[in-house]
């Protein structure tokens, strides 16, 4: 058998910085005078002292170098260990929370996902509520460095066409998985820290500002408030549409641009498919709102703006239930919930550059039909797209929505119906947030679920932002085989 202990270094060291940040909540809970802060305190303890030791079991077997197997292990392990002691708070705290529950909760945060089972945010302590998007923070710089990293190497999904796009990590998966963090952690840090002074400066309390500001970057969606961004003012809902944009950029081109060059932006793909996917979107649904009365130009605008990017970015919020707006927004919802944003953002769900190679090969295909003599082959960013690429992508198709019929009939089985079925697992899988219909719309949340149900969502969370297939081949005999 391979050797697990480089995996489990990592996992320990990550697992034991995850509990040096509850002291950061518990503070606020000090501050606070409320008595939840030695919930904190244990949980803080249980997750350091347990990632420590996990790690020092596992030092003397710490390599620079992984193989496939151990990276493969690597991505899964983490985003199934974190949750299990991220919901620790949740479990001890306030929140009268069973384990699955709890476990729901980090899962949706670490993936960014941003369902939620808890109702009442309003009276939560403060310090859950910030724990709440500091797992959101996380999950999302987190993801960046796996789709950066990882997933290029993994070849999982054709994410391989990135492979050489601004960093080369072939054989060097931990010194540069280090040095890409560093690099990224800082942009990601400061469109948080501009975010969070925006949201300010327009009018948002402080510390409602800084939650907002961890969960928009990370296109999260969690909330400080029930009534998520519907609970501010019209001016939140354009700052909080364009920094959702921002997030769903691929920060490379940030990293590229901070280096001094703004062209790749400009040129890349992925960023004008979104923008044209979002503006399209944005139109109909402004057209829908103004032409059957609902809203007026400016609050029809607004609100499709807003919900729009909110949906396609994968963040989650929701400033007005559109499930009252019509039959057409609210399948539209739940077709741009499956396009995502870029490759290498916080975004989720399937992502733009999978579609634009989609169509490419498509498009290929149809011209070599039309006719058999010439040679037609797909291109992407004006370069030739290779056969494994191709089928990379084409396998992610059918994993995905064989994984959506899967879920949706296992939710079905739990005893959900077909709309909560189809659109939990549709959330779920693309790591969305809010479903369909009136228990898991945006009005409602996931807490009345059954607790089969929940665990089964979960479970799709986890496929979902680690590109499914990063997950499902530990389930094959070929994978541990020495």
């Amino acid at each position: 058998m391979f050797d697990l202990r480089p995996v489990g270094y990592v996992i320990g060291l990550l697992v034991a910085a995850l509990g040096v940040t509850m002291f950061l909540p518990m503070a606020v809970d000090l501050y606070d005078g409320d008595p939840h802060a030695g919930a904190f305190l244990e949980a803080a303890i249980i997750t350091a002292v347990t990632g420590a030791l996990v790690a020092m079991a596992c030092v003397n077997g710490m390599t620079p170098r992984l193989s496939l197997q151990q990276t493969f292990l690597l991505t899964t392990g983490v985003w199934l260990a974190l949750p299990v002691f991220g919901a620790i708070p949740f479990l001890l705290g306030e929140t009268d929370a069973s384990y699955v529950d709890a476990f729901f909760e980090a899962m949706s945060g670490l993936t960014t996902t941003g369902a939620t089972v808890f109702s009442g945010l309003d009276d939560l302590p403060r310090s859950l509520l910030l724990w709440r998007a500091m797992l959101q923070w996380f999950g999302g710089v987190g993801i960046i460095v796996v789709a950066m990293v990882f997933l290029p190497e993994l070849r999982v999904g054709g994410m391989q066409i990135f492979r050489s796009e601004g960093f080369d990590t072939m054989g060097k998966i931990l010194p540069r998985a280090t040095e890409i963090s560093q690099r990224i952690s800082t942009i990601y840090i400061s469109l948080t820290v501009v975010c969070a002074v925006t949201y300010a400066a327009l009018g948002m309390g402080k510390f409602d500002a800084v939650v907002h500001a961890m969960t928009t970057i990370a296109t999260g969606g969690f909330s400080s408030h029930d009534a998520s961004f519907g609970y501010f003012g019209p001016q939140m809902e354009y700052a909080g549409a364009v920094f959702m944009m921002l997030a769903a950029l691929p920060f490379v081109r940030y990293v590229q641009m901070m280096a001094g060059t703004a062209k790749p932006m400009l040129t890349d793909p992925q960023v004008r498919g979104f923008f044209g996917t979002m503006a399209v979107v944005v139109l109909l649904l402004t057209a829908w709102l103004y032409f059957t009365g609902q809203e007026s130009g400016e609050g029809a605008l607004r609100l499709s703006l807003f919900n729009g990017v909110s949906i396609l970015s994968g963040t989650g919020y929701a400033s007005a239930d559109y499930m009252t707006w019509g039959h057409f927004p609210v399948v539209a919802f739940f077709f741009i919930g499956l396009i995502g944003g870029c490759a290498g953002s916080t975004a989720c769900s399937i992502k733009i550059f999978r579609y634009q190679l989609l169509f490419a090969s498509i498009k290929a295909q149809v011209q070599k039909i039309h006719s058999p003599s010439g040679v037609f082959t797909a291109r992407y960013a004006g370069r030739v797209v290779g056969e494994d690429i191709r089928s990379s992508v084409m396998v992610f198709f059918v994993m995905f929505f064989v994984s959506l019929c899967v879920v949706s009939i296992l939710l079905s089985m739990a005893g959900l119906d077909f709309i909560t079925a189809v659109s939990g697992a549709a959330t779920a899988l693309a790591n969305v947030g809010p479903g369909l219909g009136p228990e898991i719309g945006p009005a409602g949340n996931f807490g009345g679920l059954h607790d089969g149900a929940k665990w089964i969502l979960a479970g799709a969370m986890l496929l979902g932002r680690l590109e499914l297939l990063a997950v499902f081949v530990l389930f094959t005999k070929q994978f541990w085989r020495i």
